[in-house]
């Protein structure tokens, strides 16, 4: 019959196959282990449970041979490729993989490390919370509605609640005449953009009011101090004069962008003191007329405030201290509740200046009360006066042996105080840190506050002997009394958490903001400092050893994938 020998030849190659796949079994199982050939053949075979095998298919079309596949349950062989590709490597592979794979690992820990300096969280961690947590159904908490306190709860939960609220620096400095300077020399910005931003909103609630359009050259002001370029501020100014030559903000103005000495800015100011006081004396007459003339006089209350306190700060600067006392100790009478804008503070370093010591504890006996807001000044300087009193003659070894003195742990107790409440100030006053030049805006218990602080009383620190070896002594005891972490206070209320960012914002980017407390290196940067060290070490190792290398990343690489048969996939 025709289909009789392909029928054959059919059944001949079926056979074939069939005994090719026996033999393969055979290799797989080893001896004694193809007795099972079926469930009910044998006769009074053992029963054993089904051997793993390789079942042999047919070949696709155009391919010669049998193709190996796992049948389903014998999954330990994953196919000859394996095999093949790990006996192709090289141990030059093997060490571009190893050196390629800690420099990218190096370069990740840099930036992360960078990242997290900078801007004080790791990359990684930001990216996954902020990208990759909606992808997998996570939550973001939603931060809690603001709590409702009545008037009795409010006290109470006062000292709780961390203040992170932005002061204007009591003694900030004149930005023709000194930052303007700082930059000519260093070509370095010192104020930020943040920091600007915020003295322009304090100069058009300072300066304007709702009355300004009815004259034309309070309305030239009121756009100046919107003004961002300084030139064109400037610019207005004068436009300012032109339409009305007694204009005291223009004055203003000019005395602090465009006078580049502290002479020539005194001159402004008084000019500018001659025209607010005519304008104040104005406003005093009528201002019960109407509500627009309430708010006149307040602004111009607060022009000759401000203009006044400039004008004690140039005398200050300018060496005629008594002078500049005289004229805050008036300011603070004529004006005492405007006691907010801290004038306190620069009669405080002015009479350090004088060494007026008496004087400056009856300040502090005034304004160093626990309803008032406190500052660094008030608590540094009132440690710095129980320190004078023991400075002189305190010795560290002398203390030990026989105890510390009344008086001593007085003044222990009060820098204690005095660093709980700013712990950056120490590492300033005792030029651990570099300084910078103030901000105009600080924010208190944070970097910006010591840096301002110790900007202006370094040298008080400095003319008491002793004070900065009794300060470099016991400042680090503090920390050892302060509740970790930080759940509460020792003396004051927690130290907030949010004044990194704050200072950040006020703070030139080359200065190191200080970080109080020191967070913990995040998770990745140590990962990633793991793993470009591993892959360093494994990149000498394969340099120096090879052989051995490449034999131990085989015998790895077999590990996690696993090859059964080796003699059937090289015969394969």
């Amino acid at each position: 019959m025709p289909g009789a020998p392909a029928g054959r030849r059919a059944g001949g190659a079926a056979g074939a196959i069939l005994a090719e796949g026996k033999q393969c079994g055979a290799a797989i199982l080893g001896p004694g282990g193809a007795g099972a050939e079926g469930n009910g053949g044998g006769g009074g075979g053992e029963h054993r449970p089904r051997p793993l095998c390789v079942c042999v298919r047919g070949a696709p079309n155009g391919a010669r041979g049998p193709r190996l596949t796992p049948e389903l349950g014998c999954g330990v062989l994953r196919g000859p490729s394996v095999t093949v590709f790990l006996s192709t490597l090289t141990p030059k592979f093997y060490f571009a993989l190893t050196v390629t794979s800690s420099f990218i690992s190096g370069l990740i820990f840099v930036f992360e490390w960078w990242h997290f300096r900078k801007y004080g969280t790791s990359f990684i961690e930001q990216v996954s919370v902020s990208h990759l947590r909606p992808l997998i159904g996570g939550v973001e908490n939603s931060p809690p509605a603001p709590a409702a306190f009545s008037v009795g709860e409010n006290e109470a939960n006062r000292q709780n609640m961390p203040e992170c609220k932005v002061w204007r620096n009591p003694l900030n400095l004149f930005r023709g005449a000194e930052y303007s300077r700082y930059t000519w020399v260093t070509g370095k910005e010192p104020l930020t953009y943040y920091d600007m931003n915020l003295s322009a909103q304090d100069h058009q609630n300072f300066f304007t009011c709702d009355t300004d359009a009815l004259r034309p050259s309070d309305t030239v002001m009121q756009k100046a101090w919107r003004e961002r370029n300084p030139q064109a501020r400037i610019k207005a100014a004068y436009q300012a004069l032109e339409l009305n030559n007694d204009c005291a903000t223009a004055y203003v103005l000019l005395a602090e962008e465009e006078a580049t000495t502290i002479v020539d800015a005194e001159k402004y100011f008084k000019q500018a003191l001659k025209a607010g006081e005519m304008i104040y004396r104005k406003s005093q007459n009528c201002h019960s007329q109407s509500p627009q003339h309430e708010a006149q006089l307040r602004r111009d209350t607060n022009v000759l405030v401000y203009v006044k306190r400039r004008l004690a700060m140039c005398a200050r600067k300018l060496g005629r201290i008594r002078e500049a006392v005289k004229m805050m100790r008036d300011l603070m009478k004529e004006f005492p509740l405007l006691s907010m804008l801290n004038i306190h503070e620069n009669l405080l370093e002015a009479l350090l200046e004088l060494q007026a010591y008496a004087d400056v504890q009856a300040v502090l006996a005034k304004y160093d009360d626990i309803s008032l807001p406190k500052s660094a000044a008030i608590c540094y300087t009132a440690a710095l006066l129980k320190a004078r009193a023991v400075s002189e003659r305190f010795s560290p070894e002398t203390a030990s042996k026989r105890g510390l003195s009344t008086a001593e742990i007085n003044a222990v107790e009060a820098i204690h105080r005095a660093v709980e409440f700013n712990p950056h100030v120490p590492k300033y006053l005792l030029e651990m840190k570099s300084l910078v030049l103030p901000p105009e805006h600080i924010l208190k218990r944070g970097d910006s506050e010591a840096v301002a602080y110790a900007f202006f009383h370094l040298q008080h620190w400095k003319r008491i002997e002793g004070a900065l070896n009794l300060l470099h002594c016991t400042w680090e005891g503090t920390f050892r009394m302060i509740p970790y972490p930080l759940e509460k206070g020792h003396l004051f209320y927690p130290y907030p958490s949010c004044t990194e960012t704050a200072d950040r914002e006020l703070l030139p980017t080359f200065h190191e903001v200080s970080v109080y407390p020191q967070k913990e290196l995040p998770f990745f940067i140590h990962f990633t400092a793991g793993l470009c060290s591993f892959s360093a070490m494994l990149a000498l190792l394969t340099h120096q050893f090879p052989e051995l290398m490449v034999i131990f990343a085989k015998a790895v690489l077999r590990v996690i994938w696993p090859v059964s048969a080796p003699s059937v996939l090289a015969s394969g």
